[in-house]
């Protein structure tokens, strides 16, 4: 026997000694390059943490119980895992609760009174009107990453009380997943190169209890990966700062801010970057504290090209009480005293800073179009303010736009519609003629006095 066939067979007779894997999984499975999670019959090679709901093997798939009285509950691999495609089959009762899969995840043991806490990357299984199943979720820490606003075709792809298909593929900085072959969300990620696999049992409401996921088919290969072609058009998240992954690139996306230096940007006022009242330094592009004036500083920069169809991509972090904005189809015509004219989506402290509360109907808090329409006041889209928010705002080529709030949509509205109309002419914006309505503009970020900070300022114009 060769040496390579020797060094196979005593592996796979270890695997089989240890219950990781069945002759008959052998056989389907090993020879692919893929490794079973679950033997069909025990948890070796699993552990509990995190809450007393418990797990049990029911025919060949392992089975989580909801409990009421405990909170999240997690079967956790033994082993960490690195670089890795996972795929599994998941089945939910019922639509009123979710469920997921850990990625690369950790634990706190000191948490929940010893029980622990897990935290880490963790695609979402969500049967509930929202159908956010294969979306990206920071269990215990960051919150959502990738919630399916981002790709409403997806919510489409998960299958109530049958057996749903997850792909997860974890490679490098970069997590994708599908549901039932549909390709799903994208991030990529610097934090957490490593850790283990978890399955989910929420924390219910009593009315839940006894009801059951299940897992089942869980496999897993580490070396020799072959990523699978993800469609161009599914916005990627990429929380790497003033970066742009090959995927990007290839989609046609640019950054309009280095993360070095003002290229790409000048004063509303002339040619030049302005002298005072804006800084590029540790990444950012600030706006720094003067006196709370609308545009008394350094004033207002905008970009040096125009644009009329966009996805425009940024981060923001407001200090206390700050006032800001990032305004699209500026022109410069507009004679004005203060900010140059332009639609606003806006960036604000909505707590601290007294513009939340005028306006109408809260249409200037955080991410509304300005004076015009109010955004989703979902609090599970805003970060708490010194903490660094996404905001996203998309224009088609038959004048719809969108606002996003990490990953939400916020709202969306049609340039130039009888609506749209109407709501200019209730505005401060009435006395404009045709106003928000220009075929191509500028991409502004305001300077009201306040210090704010930008960074991942990047736009898809390739459309």
């Amino acid at each position: 026997m060769k040496k390579n066939a020797i060094v196979k067979a005593v592996f796979i007779g270890a695997m089989l000694s240890n219950g990781v894997f069945s002759y008959a999984q052998m056989n389907t499975d090993t020879e692919k390059g893929w490794m079973s999670l679950f033997d069909g019959k025990t948890l070796n090679g699993w552990k509990s943490v995190g809450g007393k709901a418990p797990y049990s093997v029911e025919g060949d798939a392992i089975v989580g119980r909801m409990t009421k009285g405990t909170p999240n509950s997690f079967l956790i691999t033994d082993k960490e895992y690195g670089d890795f495609i996972l795929e599994l089959d998941v089945k939910l009762e019922g639509d009123q609760t979710n469920s997921g899969i850990q990625t690369r995840s950790h634990l706190d043991p000191t948490a929940n009174g010893g029980l622990g806490r897990v935290y880490g990357r963790q695609v979402e299984i969500d049967p509930t009107s929202r159908s956010w199943t294969g979306g990206i979720y920071d269990e215990a820490r960051r919150s959502w990453l990738y919630p399916l606003d981002l790709n409403e075709n997806a919510k489409k792809a998960y299958k109530q009380e049958e057996y749903n298909h997850i792909r997860i593929e974890a490679i490098g900085d970069e997590l994708r997943t599908w549901v039932n072959d549909i390709p799903v969300s994208y991030v990529v990620d610097t934090i957490d190169r490593s850790g283990f696999i978890g399955l989910q049992v929420h924390s219910i409401p009593e009315k839940l209890d006894g009801k059951k996921v299940y897992f089942k088919n869980i496999k897993i290969q580490t070396s020799n990966l072959k990523s699978r072609a993800f469609p161009k058009d599914i916005y990627i998240v990429n929380l790497k700062p003033n970066d742009v992954v090959a995927s990007e690139k290839k989609n046609g996306v640019k950054l309009l801010f280095d993360g070095k230096s003002s290229n790409g940007w000048r004063s509303v006022n002339g040619a030049k970057f302005p002298e005072k009242g804006w800084e590029v330094k540790d990444g950012q592009l600030m706006v720094l504290k003067s006196n709370g004036g609308e545009s008394t500083n350094g004033g207002d920069i905008v970009t040096k090209d125009k644009y009329k169809v966009f996805d425009l991509s940024f981060e923001f972090k407001l200090s206390p009480g700050a006032n800001s904005g990032v305004k699209y189809f500026v022109t410069l015509k507009e004679k004005t005293k203060g900010s140059a004219i332009g639609l606003e989506y806006q960036v604000l402290d909505d707590k601290l800073h007294p513009d939340a509360k005028l306006g109408r109907d809260g249409n200037r808090t955080l991410a509304s179009l300005y004076d015009l329409m109010t955004s989703n006041q979902d609090g599970r889209a805003r970060r708490p303010i010194g903490e660094w928010n996404r905001g996203r705002i998309v224009v088609t080529a038959d004048n719809k736009v969108e606002h996003y709030l990490n990953g939400v949509k916020m709202l969306s509205y049609e340039r130039g519609s009888k609506e749209f109309k109407d709501l200019v002419a209730k505005s401060k914006y009435k006395d404009w003629v045709n106003f928000g309505e220009a075929n191509e503009g500028y991409i502004l970020l305001q300077d009201h006095g306040d210090q704010v900070s930008f960074r991942s300022i990047k736009i898809n114009a390739s459309n």
